[in-house]
C-alpha cells in the first residue's frame, strides 16, 4: 500500500511540476507499466518537457531508495546530498559538490517565493546551516533521504519540523557547474 501511495505522489507531482514533453528512464516505464499506471503517465508525459521536470520525474523514480550516510547510488543507498547531486548527473549532466553546504556555497540564493521544481531547499537539522538538502517538486512539497533508517521520501515543506528548520532556496546555475564530462578529469 505504501508502495502504491509513492507511485499516487509521483504521479500527482509530476503533474504538478510538469510543463512540457520529457521522458522517464526504462526501469520507471517499465515499473510503472507493472503496475497498470502507463495510461497515468502517458498523460504525464505529454506536459513534461523542462530539464526541471526530468529532474523530479527521475528524482521520484527513486522514492523508497534507503539512506545510507556517504551514499551515492541506489544500489548502495543514498544520503541527501549524494542523492541531490546523483540526480543532477544523471538528469542534467551537472555535477554539484558533494555535500550539502558545499551545494549551497555553489547555487544562487534564491527567495521561497520563487521555488520552482529542479530548485534545491536547504534546511538546519544538526545545528549548523545547509546540514541538510533535498530538490523542490511543486506545491510546498521536496524528494529527500533524510535520515538513518529512512527512505527517500516526498514530505511537505510546512510540516512544523521542516519548516522551523528551513534555511534557503537555491537555484543551480549551469554556469558555475562543472559538465559530468568533466568529472573524469578530477
Amino acid at each position: 500500500m505504501r508502495y502504491k501511495t509513492h507511485l499516487s505522489s509521483l504521479i500527482t507531482i509530476a503533474l504538478l511540476a510538469a510543463s512540457a514533453h520529457a521522458a522517464p528512464s526504462d526501469d520507471l516505464d517499465k515499473m510503472l507499466a507493472e503496475k497498470g499506471l502507463m495510461g497515468q503517465i502517458d498523460q504525464v508525459r505529454q506536459s513534461v518537457g523542462t530539464k526541471a521536470s526530468e529532474l523530479v520525474v527521475n528524482a521520484m523514480g527513486f522514492l523508497g531508495v534507503p539512506y545510507r550516510r556517504g551514499g551515492n547510488t541506489a544500489e548502495t543507498g543514498f544520503d541527501c546530498s549524494g542523492f541531490v547531486r546523483s540526480m543532477y548527473e544523471q538528469t542534467i549532466g551537472l555535477v554539484l559538490p558533494r555535500r550539502a553546504e558545499q551545494q549551497a556555497a555553489a547555487t544562487q540564493n534564491i527567495d521561497k517565493s520563487e521555488l520552482k521544481p529542479g530548485d534545491l531547499v536547504f534546511f538546519n537539522t544538526m545545528r549548523r546551516a545547509f546540514s541538510h538538502v533535498g530538490i523542490y517538486v511543486g506545491e510546498g512539497r521536496f524528494i529527500h533521504s533524510p535520515k538513518p533508517g529512512g527512505e527517500v521520501r516526498v514530505e511537505n515543506m510546512s510540516m512544523s519540523y521542516w519548516a522551523q528548520r528551513f534555511d534557503g532556496a537555491r537555484r543551480v546555475q549551469p554556469s558555475t557547474t562543472p559538465p559530468a564530462a568533466d568529472k573524469a578529469a578530477n
